[in-house]
């Protein structure tokens, strides 16, 4: 895999300069613009920590996530270059759009750590201020940015003067009853932002209750830059309601794409055979351990392993007894042994 890593000398790809244009998609109209970068396709895998790695999103990707975003890193952390941070900046050529995603409440550190992480050649970043996670938000950063629209111009005003490549924000409809996401979607387009992603959530919320749909289709009315509607997207038809009802350029996809990657090629998972699941589960762990090194990705694949085996017709004791194996051999072993049974009772029922 060809890596572009925090710490790292400059890859030998630097020397080519991107087209921008995912190299693993045949379209000959982008769907949307991001300023100058094209996007082709209208699902997009959301960012999500301890999920949106380059072994998961490496396959979104490959079923037909349009774009990429890294798991968020935080600004602090980039600035005093923490090694463990570099590996969520790892991507493959074939990812581009690629989208690094940062998070903060200090505007010169937002700037510092752009700049750094801009010399290895993403094509977008993407400003954090919609995640709820009290470690987060404890100290003004993520979804408490919503709460200071001053500071908000101030980070964009900086950011798009400062960096070649565009800048955008993913935001939440607000933190409580008190929403502000039309005035924060118009200070992000009137101080460079180039694009708006919008959970139709607030921060009390959370990821409970139906996300408002609404809200996403007044922010898409307020600003010209292009949106990307987020929430309650759980079946492969809610792409398009979601972009029907809203109007918005793009759909986000997050929890609905665990366990069911296939989404991204508009398929529900009832339409997933366990043949598929069988070979997804391979392909994704193969890239794990690649990734990860044996130990650390097997412990790190068992929630992956989780989500795609839930669905299946397997007994809650097999599925226990197969996700806590510690040796990929075994693991694979007791996998195939669990749908060669579950298709033989399918044959005979």
């Amino acid at each position: 895999m060809e890596s572009t890593l925090l710490n790292l000398p400059e890859p030998a790809r630097a020397a080519e300069k991107n087209t921008s244009a995912p190299k693993n998609r045949d379209h000959s109209i982008p769907s949307f613009w991001v300023r100058d970068v094209p996007v082709f396709g209208d699902a997009i895998l959301a960012p999500m920590d301890g999920f949106s790695d380059w072994p998961f999103r490496s396959l979104c990707r490959d079923l037909g996530s349009a774009m990429s975003y890294t798991e968020f890193v935080r600004a602090q952390h980039i600035v005093m270059a923490y090694e463990h941070m570099a590996a969520r900046l790892t991507f493959d050529e074939v990812e581009r759009p690629m989208v690094f995603q940062i998070y903060g409440d200090d505007p010169d550190e937002l700037v510092a750590a752009a700049l750094r992480v801009q010399d290895r050649q993403p094509d977008i970043i993407d400003i954090n201020m919609g995640c709820p996670a009290r470690k987060v938000v404890h100290n003004g950063a993520g979804v408490g940015l919503m709460r200071q629209p001053l500071k908000v111009a101030r980070i964009f005003k900086k950011l798009s003067a400062a960096l070649s490549i565009p800048i955008t924000g993913k935001i939440r409809i607000g933190w409580d009853e008190c929403r502000s996401y039309k005035l924060i979607a118009r200070v992000v387009e009137e101080n460079g932002g180039s694009l708006i992603a919008i959970h139709g959530r607030t921060k009390e919320q959370a990821y409970s209750g139906l996300a408002d749909w609404d809200a996403i289709a007044e922010v898409k009315s307020a600003v010209k830059i292009p949106v990307i509607g987020n929430g309650d997207v759980k079946l492969a038809a809610d792409i398009d309601k979601l972009k029907a009802y809203t109007g918005c350029d793009a759909v986000m996809i997050g929890r609905a794409a665990i366990g069911n990657p296939w989404i991204f090629s508009r398929l529900d998972r009832e339409q997933v055979s366990p043949e598929m699941v069988d070979r997804m589960v391979r392909q994704h762990l193969e890239r794990h351990l690649a990734f990860y090194g044996v130990r650390k990705g097997m412990i790190l694949f068992r929630k992956h392993a989780l989500q795609y085996l839930k669905l299946q017709h397997l007994p809650r004791a097999v599925r226990t007894k197969i996700i806590t194996r510690e040796n990929p051999e075994e693991f694979l072993e007791l996998l195939e042994q669990a749908f060669a049974l579950e298709e033989s009772e399918t044959q005979e029922n």
